[in-house]
């Protein structure tokens, strides 16, 4: 599917004993929210299985934005995780995890403030998409490949990768869900969302 389409149901993963009429009610409400959550055509937004062990429930996504080549502009992965005991680390029951990476143009790739700018695409995000959330934290990693002998592809390629996470305030994540996809959009090159850029030609 390419978006979040009001209804659907991402994978999540529970304690195998436990029937799905226990869920605890705040995860199903972040859940569904999150699955009500419209999110714009560019962004291909598929179910993912979560990773185990990390909380008692978790859900999980993979969004990905592709050019008109089939090459990856940009990709992540998000993961809900909740604890209904609470986490000390978290600072509450919920949490985010968010994965991201883009291969960036030259000009930009070199520009030694890129891990800072990084970051305050996800900060800004979410603030700018009302995501209230706390003890956000992550990493900004900036990497350049260059390719040598016969490798097919640019000689050399930018990359940036984010590892970030977060905790809601609330199971009214979908703010959160377009923050996330924000952050991709911009790491990707797109325009603002309703924004076209006009042909030179």
């Amino acid at each position: 599917m390419t978006a979040a389409t009001p209804g659907a149901r991402m994978t999540e993963e529970r304690p195998t004993d436990a029937p799905a009429a226990v869920r605890p009610a705040i995860f199903v409400e972040a859940v569904d929210n999150l699955g009500a959550t419209r999110i714009r055509p560019e962004v291909v937004v598929e179910p993912l299985r979560p990773p185990q062990r990390l909380a008692p429930w978790s859900w999980a996504l993979s969004a990905d934005i592709i050019d008109p080549d089939g090459g990856d502009l940009a990709s992540g992965r998000l993961v809900l995780l909740h604890d209904p005991d609470g986490h000390d680390a978290w600072d509450g029951v919920l949490r985010l995890v968010a994965y991201a990476s883009a291969e960036l143009d030259e000009q930009m790739g070199v520009d030694p403030m890129l891990p800072t700018v990084g970051w305050s695409w996800l900060t800004d995000a979410l603030v700018e998409r009302g995501a209230a959330h706390r003890a956000a934290g992550g990493t900004v990693t900036q990497t350049t490949s260059t390719r040598f002998g016969d490798l097919a592809g640019p000689a050399t390629t930018i990359s940036l990768e984010m590892r970030a996470s977060w905790t809601a305030d609330s199971a009214d994540l979908g703010p959160h869900l377009l923050a996330f996809v924000d952050l991709l959009c911009t790491a990707a090159g797109l325009p603002p969302e309703g924004v076209t850029i006009l042909s030179s030609s």
